[in-house]
């Protein structure tokens, strides 16, 4: 458990060095992941829209001092050879490492829950599945299908040991979309008879830049997975 030397130097080519902070940009918007909100409203109280807005506003004020604190105090603490896994590189007491080890495992089991809500309704409507929660068919059903998804979901993230790319090549292919082309656009769509020209051009602006930061991450992210590629084997970090 011994931390690896302080270096704070960023290495690489200035090339690799670009595409990791634009990779790093989808992968950033991945992590915040507001778009998933309008996703899960059906299992949010009534009015569904303020408590989103109330979610949202929790989450880019209180939430964010957390995630940048993990982020800027262990960059100072353990510096740029840092594993991706910060705990990987904790030193001290074995059971603060636990704790900590088990608090993550239960915030990713619940997190993967609320990522899968959209496939779980997608297979219970698929499939038919009606009823009370704990009728027979219902239980057995879920259990299988549900169980099978985190297992399958599971074994794919353990597999590849740089999975932050493939969440910078889903932040650049479904959220950046979702949260700011798309949305920017059904808005202006929807709106556009009653917004003025400043609102209007200020949509355009953020259809059209957030499209290149797509392509732009899209390309990063696949480099990155490539360049990974070459210097990992399958289930290094199990």
């Amino acid at each position: 458990m011994n931390a690896p030397p302080r270096d704070y130097s960023i290495h690489g080519t200035t090339a690799g060095k670009i595409f990791t902070i634009i990779g790093a940009s989808s992968n950033l918007m991945f992590a915040f992941n507001t778009g998933m909100v309008p996703e899960i409203q059906a299992t949010l109280r009534q009015p569904a829209v303020e408590n989103m807005l109330k979610a949202l506003y929790f989450q880019f004020t209180i939430g964010v001092v957390p995630m940048y604190a993990i982020i800027f105090i262990g960059y100072w603490a353990y510096g740029a050879s840092a594993s991706t896994y910060l705990l990987s590189n904790v030193s001290g007491p074995v059971w603060v490492k636990a704790a900590a080890n088990i608090s993550a495992f239960l915030q990713s089991v619940i997190a993967l829950h609320i990522f899968a809500s959209p496939a779980y309704e997608y297979m219970d409507t698929k499939f038919k599945i009606t009823g009370g929660a704990f009728e027979l068919k219902s239980l057995t059903f879920r259990i299988v299908a549900r169980g099978g998804y985190l297992v399958i979901s599971s074994t794919v993230s353990a597999l590849l040991p740089f999975l932050g790319d493939f969440e910078s090549l889903t932040g650049a292919l479904s959220t950046f979309p979702l949260t700011f082309i798309l949305a920017s656009h059904m808005y202006l769509v929807a709106k556009k008879s009653s917004l003025s020209s400043l609102q209007q051009s200020w949509l355009w602006l953020n259809v059209v830049f957030f499209s290149c930061m797509s392509i732009a991450a899209t390309v990063a992210a696949i480099r990155l997975i490539v360049v990974d590629s070459k210097k990992y084997h399958v289930f290094a970090d199990v």
